[in-house]
């Protein structure tokens, strides 16, 4: 199943009043750092604290009264799991979430607070899409794959949408784990330079991208980006990535502090370390990026308070 422009377009009329609009923000010390014009789209100003609240509820709004009756089943390692449970509440449908056990506790907890019943599973040893197929199989409920759907893609491209309301940005930097929320972006601005940032370790989008062929990312690499640590891109955003995203960046985990700080610091926001990822990136391709106009996804802002703390001590 393609996804278009269209299938966006639509999507941002389904999430009206689901979503919010998020604001573009921008520092001179950011425009100073990289000699750039940077607008950084906050999604962790998002309802659920990240993007992926467009996504679901674009997901879920689609689906038949009878299918929503049903429920919804998830697999995430946190904020996909906080926005289809928040979706599912706003819509009074029952909703099962299929969570690592390692993930961190603010989104375990949260998930829990939407009234979503969690199912904890081990990331080293145990396939989460074959426990969430069980599970839906035996109730009956619809499925809302974290990036490998077309609802999910189109409601994320509406970040993009709202970048391309105010700015015409040259490059757009979007943190990358299946490649939902790239793919959707790419979609929603097709004259900007897509860059797709993912953990240091863990780039199995950049091999994608230079071998021409979906690459697996080998197993047991942690990074504290907890929520760019899928296997391998999706299949559809991979159909959509190997024609629209122009490269693929790294980052340390260091540098993602670093970007965290920065983040509170000169633009107010919190950001989650995978929320971070794109704005590390910038900071790290100041010689590339001079003279651009350039916006960067911050996609999410669900940290523990303590990891948070170590990141900008």
């Amino acid at each position: 199943m393609s996804v278009t422009i269209g299938d966006v377009r639509r999507a941002a009329e389904r999430i009206k009043g689901l979503a919010v609009r998020t604001p573009l923000l921008r520092s001179d010390a950011l425009d100073e750092a990289t000699g750039a014009k940077v607008f950084v789209k906050a999604e962790c100003l998002q309802r659920g604290g990240a993007f992926k609240m467009r996504g679901a509820s674009n997901a879920i709004a689609a689906l038949s009264p009878e299918g929503r009756a049903k429920g919804v089943i998830a697999f995430s390692s946190g904020n996909h799991a906080i926005a289809v449970s928040t979706a599912a509440r706003i819509f009074g449908i029952p909703a099962t979430i299929v969570m690592p056990s390692d993930a961190p506790h603010i989104k375990i907890e949260t998930t829990r607070a939407n009234g979503a019943n969690v199912v904890l599973y081990e990331r080293a040893t145990e396939d989460r899409e074959a426990i969430g197929a069980k599970l839906a199989a035996e109730s009956g409920a619809a499925m809302v794959k974290p990036f490998d759907d077309a609802m999910v893609i189109a409601g994320q491209g509406t970040a993009g949408l709202e970048i391309g309301e105010e700015i015409s940005p040259d490059i757009v930097f979007v943190p990358a784990s299946g490649g939902g929320l790239a793919a959707g972006v790419a979609l929603a601005l097709p004259r900007a330079r897509i860059v797709v940032v993912e953990p240091e370790g863990h780039a199995d989008i950049g091999a994608t991208l230079a071998a021409g062929a979906i690459q697996r990312n080998p197993p047991g690499i942690r990074s504290i980006c907890d929520g760019l640590l899928s296997e391998r891109i999706g299949d559809l955003p991979y159909a959509i990535g190997r024609e629209r995203f122009a490269a693929a960046a790294a980052v340390s985990d260091e540098a993602v502090r670093v970007a965290m700080k920065f983040a509170f610091l000169h633009l107010k926001i919190v950001l989650e370390p995978s929320g971070a990822a794109s704005l590390a990136a910038v900071l790290a391709s100041a010689h590339e990026i001079r003279g651009k106009t350039v916006a960067l996804i911050a996609s999410g802002g669900n940290v523990d308070a303590e990891a948070f703390a170590r990141a900008i001590s």
